[in-house]
């Protein structure tokens, strides 16, 4: 069946991207693997949630990566390591319930394709089953009879390279990888290996650019850079960096496009200042009740009044006159 085109959100005068006006076709794994080399650089950022996943699609992103980065930017860790695959199904499920048009590509936390195949497969299905479109895992050679594994349960699988931050204490930190000529040709290395196994897509983290753009020059995949600079197929960045929504840590890769944080700061200090002022809630963000039964109002609230007689035709409910219909 033919593709039908993915219109891209057009960007105006303004420098603001307008939302697509048509409604997107779902974009799969298999239409990932084969934008390699078309010259349409792919786009995959972050989000953990609906109402981030609604924003992300919105904008007409190619694929929306369910990250464990949620641990450090959501969560509040320090690290990625401590997110379970129950905690990264629940966040799948949240961006899936949205019906987004882009590939949901769950991450599989530390420890949930480590210690056998069985709970590599199970694992892998338990983010699929939450909604993920494939899922994604870190490392090369060594990762190969866990991805073979999960694509031999049909799952569509990414790899990770480069700076794998599941391998934080192993690295010695969050450090560039493939500064050296023998790690560098250890990434094309294993990036050549992971194309073979059958991963669609490899995301190059933290590299240096000349490798990133052999890597891509050499796999017949798509590449999606983070910090691997312009030659890669593809560009993910996460959500809250792009956004600034994040300011614990600055990565030099990151390009800040907002200063949510800093403005959602600002709206909620606004928002205590017309508390204490008096000056929240306004009339106009007030119901008001009906003059005829104020006075039995007040009276039902003495003790030793009369309680007003329904049967009364001014005696009605409050709800029943205020500004807008009460809710189903």
């Amino acid at each position: 069946m033919t593709e039908q085109t993915v219109p891209r959100p057009t960007v105006p005068a303004s420098g603001h991207a307008e939302t697509p006006s048509v409604a997107r076709s779902p974009i799969t794994a298999p239409a990932v693997a084969a934008r390699k080399g078309n010259g349409d650089p792919l786009v995959m950022v972050t989000a953990y949630d609906a109402p981030t996943a609604r924003i992300v699609d919105g904008a007409g992103v190619d694929m929306i990566l369910v990250g464990d980065s949620v641990a450090m930017v959501v969560l509040g860790y320090d690290d990625t390591l401590q997110v379970t695959t129950a905690d990264m199904a629940h966040h799948v499920a949240a961006v899936a319930r949205t019906d987004p048009s882009a590939l949901v590509v769950g991450d599989l936390p530390w420890l949930s394709y480590h210690v056998s195949l069985d709970d590599t497969v199970r694992n892998a299905a338990a983010l699929i089953r939450a909604g993920a479109g494939a899922v994604k895992l870190e490392g090369g050679r060594k990762r190969l009879p866990a991805v073979q594994a999960i694509l031999d349960a049909e799952i569509p699988v990414m790899g990770h390279l480069g700076l794998t931050p599941q391998s934080v204490h192993a690295l010695g930190g969050f450090r560039v990888q493939g500064k050296e000529l023998d790690a560098a040709r250890a990434i094309v290395d294993d990036a050549v290996a992971l194309a073979e196994a059958g991963c669609f897509a490899i995301v190059l983290e933290c590299v240096p650019d000349a490798v990133a753009r052999l890597v891509t020059d050499t796999v017949p995949v798509p590449t999606i850079g983070i910090g691997a600079g312009r030659h890669c197929d593809g560009q993910v960045l996460v959500l809250h960096d792009l956004l600034g929504l994040e300011d614990r840590i600055a990565p030099k890769f990151v390009r800040r496009y907002a200063e949510l944080g800093a403005d959602a700061t600002t709206a909620v200090e606004q928002f205590a200042a017309d508390v204490r002022a008096g000056t929240f809630p306004s009339s106009e963000e007030t119901y008001h009740a009906a003059d005829l039964f104020l006075d039995d109002l007040h009276l039902a609230g003495r003790a030793d009044a009369p309680r007003p007689d329904p049967a009364r035709p001014d005696a009605v409910r409050i709800e029943e006159v205020s500004d807008e219909p009460a809710p189903a």
